[in-house]
């Protein structure tokens, strides 16, 4: 059965937000940007939980763009972006007054988040799919 128009639009709009959110972050994780630098060796992960996060977060991005594995994106999104919310609830701070942040990318994690869950809830249809072919991948 098609998705609404409204639901491929709802779709679409929480993809683009997720996506562009991850994507504008990747400039400051790869590029050694003050705040990346701060909040990776405050966790004492700097260097490589950095770029590896980076890296994961490009995946994310290309697969949220891609009808096809949307459900993936989504999921992988929302597994990264959990780790950083629970880093800064746990051991970063929801700001972060060192580099002057004021809670925006504390911020920015949530809408994530709250962006990949409701599309995971939008294409539930397309988890059992998802889960067929992981079992396929295992066999």
């Amino acid at each position: 059965m098609e998705p609404s128009k409204g639901l491929r639009i709802a779709s679409w709009v929480l993809r683009g937000i997720a996506a562009v959110i991850l994507l504008q972050t990747l400039f400051f994780k790869f590029s050694g940007a003050r705040e990346s630098v701060y909040i990776f060796s405050t966790l004492g992960m700097e260097p490589w939980g950095r770029i590896g996060s980076g890296v994961a977060e490009l995946i994310a991005s290309i697969l949220l763009l891609l009808p096809g594995t949307v459900v993936l994106g989504a999921a992988l999104s929302l597994g990264v972006i959990s780790g950083a919310i629970f880093f800064h609830l746990t051991r970063l701070g929801v700001a972060l007054p060192a580099v002057n942040d004021h809670g925006e990318l504390f911020g920015l994690a949530v809408v994530v988040f709250v962006c990949s869950a409701a599309l995971l809830v939008l294409h539930r249809h397309q988890i059992p799919q998802l889960r067929a072919a992981a079992a396929g991948l295992l066999d």
